[in-house]
C-alpha cells in the first residue's frame, strides 16, 4: 500500500481512538460510570488528513517541539474549521461547541488550543514511528 494511503488510515484510526477515549473521559466527568465514548463515521477522513504532518515533519524537524506544535494546531484548527463549515452547510457537522464560553461559530473551540498542540506532537510521533 502507498505510504501516503497508508498513513490516511494510521492517521484517521489514531483520530478515532483519541476521540473516544477524550468523550469517554468527559462522560465520567459528567457522572456517567459507563464512560461511554463517541465519535462519528465522518470524522475518520478529518482525522486522516493528519497524514500531512509526515512529509512536513521532513521539511520541519529542526525546528523546536514548541514551533512545530503550534504549526500543527493551526493546522487542526484550519481543518476543523474548513470541515465543519462544509458539513455544517449539509447539516451534517458530527460537533456542535455553540454553547462554549470560546467558540467561534459553534465550529472551533479555542480553549482546545493545547489538546490540538499535542495531537499534533502525538500525530507526528505515531507517523515517524511508522516510517
Amino acid at each position: 500500500m502507498n505510504q501516503n494511503l497508508s498513513n490516511f488510515f494510521l492517521c484517521g484510526s489514531a483520530g478515532w481512538c483519541l476521540e473516544i477515549l477524550w468523550t469517554g473521559l468527559h462522560s465520567l466527568l459528567a457522572g456517567q460510570r459507563t464512560m461511554n465514548g463517541k465519535t462519528s463515521l465522518l470524522m475518520f477522513p478529518i482525522y486522516g488528513c493528519a497524514a500531512v504532518i509526515a512529509p512536513l515533519y521532513a521539511r520541519i524537524y529542526t525546528f523546536p517541539f514548541f514551533c512545530r506544535g503550534l504549526l500543527y494546531m493551526f493546522g487542526f484548527y484550519l481543518v476543523e474549521f474548513v470541515s465543519g463549515s462544509i458539513l455544517k452547510e449539509f447539516e451534517m457537522c458530527p460537533w456542535d461547541y455553540s454553547g462554549a464560553a470560546f467558540q467561534y461559530r459553534g465550529i472551533i473551540r479555542l480553549d482546545y488550543a493545547p489538546l490540538w498542540f499535542a495531537a499534533g506532537l502525538i500525530f507526528e510521533k505515531i507517523l515517524t514511528k511508522a516510517s
